[in-house]
């Protein structure tokens, strides 16, 4: 069999999904079968257990560096070149899917796999890794693990982030998860190229009929956490002139954030996706309320003026409501461009392959945003069904998962020349 004629195996890939799944599974109200595997818990350290051990099946050499990153190495050619790299995630948010990060981290060990079955030498190594909480649904920010990686971030700093959830260190919780390996962090030797195969996670690809989504970039996001401190006070017997209530500049903040959304038009968006609310009692005005903001936007220009709009909505809130608001930046990447060359790869050879493409920029972070620091870099997308995730319903059909694992197979064989 030729190379070009070579295919993953995608019932092996789809077991090996499902296996995974099953670590931290929930269940739907109407049977959805999703995960619940947040960084750096038990539920984590099972689902990276099984990777790793079937890493070590397949004779990969699996390392493991300061923050918990895994990297499983299979040997090229020539001992000198620097490894072509593929990989994502296998962190979830509470209430996640199967796909998000997982197919890009198991369509990784297909490769390694069906080159292995079909007895396939590569020039350069080939790599598979999983980068620590690419959520930031426990420790922020988000893509820390591949952020510290490419030297964005100290070790040091990385270790003592704490949980949101219960204020947990996350040096310690890698720690007591069996997870603090040898390996220097951040990396001493870039890789060559790194290329990731990604669900969607919105709807573009399946609204418009279309099987590869080729990605361009991924939009510039900024994360604050407000915390509102107001007045405590009885609901029945306080005036409404006389109150501090934050929770009513919290939801001020909040209808802001969406119409800043048509104000700075383009591709911008914004969420309020947490809030905190003590006492959160239903016949009292609150103390205080802790939120965070999400913006985001392809266009660094664009995605300043609605944070400066914000900063100063945020300060006419606390004048006009006689409270005080705290700010805290939990998270700032600029947008990033993925490299020209390995974006034309993917795109070419999914039409080779004789899959509809279309061009896209990523509207969530990934890791690859931050590999794009370090060597080319690109993304494949599949598509998502009713383009849900982080969410239980995440789904992607499973000629869908072949057809994006076969594109990644083939954009691999050829960078790894």
């Amino acid at each position: 069999m030729s190379r070009d004629d070579l295919r993953i195996d995608g019932q092996r890939l789809w077991n090996r999904i499902v296996a995974l799944g099953e670590v931290g599974a929930i269940t739907g109200p109407n049977g959805e079968l999703g995960c619940a595997r947040l960084a750096l818990t038990d539920a984590d350290r099972e689902g990276r257990d099984l990777v790793v051990g079937w890493m070590r099946d397949l004779g990969l050499q699996v390392s493991i560096d300061a923050i918990g990153n895994v990297v499983a190495t299979r040997a090229g050619t020539d001992p000198t070149a620097a490894a072509v790299m593929t990989g994502s995630h296998i962190d979830t948010v509470a209430t996640g899917g199967r796909f998000d990060g997982n197919l890009g981290v198991l369509a990784g060990l297909e490769v390694i796999e069906t080159l292995e079955q079909h007895g396939i030498a590569t020039r350069r190594p080939i790599s598979v890794a999983f980068f620590t909480d690419e959520e930031g649904a426990r420790f922020a920010p988000d893509m820390l693990g591949s952020l510290v990686y490419v030297g964005g971030m100290a070790v040091e700093e990385a270790l003592d982030v704490r949980a949101a959830d219960d204020g947990a260190r996350l040096g310690d919780e890698l720690d007591r998860i069996g997870y603090v390996g040898p390996t220097p962090c951040p990396t001493a030797a870039a890789p060559a190229a790194y290329v990731e195969l990604h669900i969607e996670q919105g709807p573009i690809l399946e609204d418009e009929g279309v099987t590869i989504g080729v990605v361009e970039g991924v939009q510039g996001i900024s994360w604050t956490e407000l915390t509102i401190d107001g007045r405590s006070a009885h609901a029945g017997t306080t005036p409404m002139r006389l109150r501090r209530d934050p929770l009513y500049v919290a939801a001020e903040i909040t209808t802001f954030v969406r119409r800043l959304t048509a104000e700075v038009g383009g591709n911008q968006v914004a969420t309020v996706g947490r809030l905190d609310v003590r006492p959160n009692l239903v016949n009292v005005v609150p103390s205080t309320v802790t939120m965070n903001v999400d913006l985001r936007n392809t266009d660094e220009s664009a995605l300043q003026e609605a944070e400066r709009r914000l900063a100063d909505e945020v300060a006419r809130l606390e004048a006009a409501e006689q409270v005080t608001i705290g700010r805290r930046s939990l998270a700032r990447f600029e947008p990033v461009q993925f490299d020209p060359a390995t974006v034309d790869l993917v795109e070419e050879t999914a039409r080779r392959l004789g899959h509809t493409t279309r061009r896209l920029p990523s509207g969530a972070g990934h890791d690859a945003q931050m590999l794009a620091r370090v060597c080319p870099t690109a993304m494949i997308f599949t598509p998502s069904v009713n383009g849900l995730s982080h969410n239980i319903a995440e789904y992607t059909d499973p000629a869908d998962v072949t057809a994006g694992a076969n594109v990644l197979l083939q954009t691999v064989l050829r960078l790894s020349e």
